[in-house]
């Protein structure tokens, strides 16, 4: 991705706690304010959408609720389609229909990113699985 430069000013406080959350993850402090700048543009452009630090890395969230990966795959997996595939999933996680409709949107606009997420979980289910098998076939 190519970037272009911009000019902010900041509160000394401002500045120092961007450098230091930038720290805690690695980052550069001009990458981490691009990562909360976009986060934050897209949490106004779908509201309920919160960014979720995890062992998993950082992702997209419904606030008080689950990670937008997990809706959108209980929809891949659903038996129904449609508005009633959007129904029985808001009823599985304690939603809204409303709420998991935010999540849907989400994963309209960044597919890309929520497919990856979806893939490293099953990556990494599929793992934690293999490692099971050899531990109980080497206690049988």
């Amino acid at each position: 991705m190519m970037t272009t430069p911009l000019s902010i000013r900041f509160d000394a406080a401002l500045l120092h706690r961007l450098r230091r959350g930038a720290a805690a993850r690695g980052a550069t402090p001009s990458g981490w304010a691009q990562r909360l700048v976009d986060e934050g543009l897209r949490a106004q452009e779908f509201p309920g959408i919160v960014f979720r630090d995890g062992a998993s890395g950082r992702r997209a969230a419904l606030a008080a609720g689950p990670d937008v990966w997990e809706i959108v795959a209980a929809l891949r997996d659903a038996d129904r389609r449609g508005d009633s595939a959007l129904e029985v999933v808001a009823v599985d996680f304690g939603l809204p229909v409303g709420r998991a409709r935010v999540a849907l949107a989400y994963y309209g606009a960044h597919a890309e990113e929520i497919d990856g997420e979806i893939a490293e979980n099953e990556r990494a289910a599929d793992e934690a699985l293999r490692s099971w098998e050899s531990q109980q076939r080497l206690l049988a």
